[in-house]
């Protein structure tokens, strides 16, 4: 796998063209943009604005029409499915906005066999016990899914993406099925995950309060980025328009 200069992640160029019949549908339109490491970003969106198939592409979940894909460094626009595979084992977890947790399973069971099938990472024996803590699952992890409240469930979502230690969370509308209440809590964590363990997110959202907690909001629409700026030019523009203000 060739290897590029050092970013968390790096869209060039990227373009999707979905085929129905034989007419081309374009989901998205030459986006480029950069995230560093550490960086919380909020990719915020209509319905059909193309910020869903911009993270599935980000996830290595499918291929671009054109353009490319760097996370750390590596190109996996040029991979084969096996191979993009081997990369978000190693390097992604994701959350959904429809927690998939298996209902058979306690929420320790939910965690524990996406260790068995992701295979790495080096938490030790009190790992599990450690993020659990964190996420404020404690007294809940004997739980099964259809006894926990839905910010409980996403939460339990979130420690099963954590328990490989990727670099990159990837969040799809993580609090969308959720209550207000359970909204906070659940973006509350996610900040903290952040700042705490300095994990890179990418979370998608139409809501402008959820996107508020990101330290960087990068606006879409019609497949195309709005705001395509890095982390050290957005800082700059909002010390420019806080100035302006005094």
């Amino acid at each position: 796998m060739e290897k590029f200069p050092d970013r968390t992640i790096e869209a060039k160029n990227l373009s999707m063209t979905y085929r129905s019949g034989n007419i081309e549908v374009p989901a998205l339109k030459n986006v480029s943009f950069r995230v560093e490491k550490g960086e919380f970003i909020a990719i915020m969106g209509p319905s059909g604005c193309g910020k869903s198939t911009l993270l599935h592409l980000l996830g290595g979940l499918m291929k671009p029409t054109s353009g490319r894909i760097l996370i750390d460094g590596i190109d996996i626009s040029t991979l084969t499915d096996s191979e993009r595979t081997a990369v978000r084992r190693r390097k992604i977890g994701f959350v959904f906005q429809r927690f998939n947790l298996l209902p058979t399973l306690s929420a320790k069971g939910n965690i524990e066999l996406a260790k068995k099938i992701h295979g790495n990472g080096s938490l030790g024996r009190n790992g599990i016990g450690e993020i659990v803590e964190m996420l404020g699952l404690r007294g809940k992890i004997n739980s099964r899914p259809a006894e926990l409240s839905g910010g409980e469930q996403q939460r339990v979502a979130i420690a099963r993406a954590l328990i490989n230690q990727p670099s990159i969370i990837l969040a799809d509308e993580p609090t969308g099925s959720l209550d207000s209440k359970n909204a906070h809590t659940v973006l509350k964590k996610l900040r903290d995950l952040n700042e705490k363990l300095e994990q890179t997110i990418i979370m998608i959202t139409h809501d402008s309060e959820a996107a508020s907690t990101a330290s960087r909001v990068i606006e879409m629409k019609d497949g195309q980025i709005h705001t395509p700026i890095s982390k050290f030019e957005y800082e700059s523009e909002l010390r420019t328009a806080i100035s302006v203000h005094e």
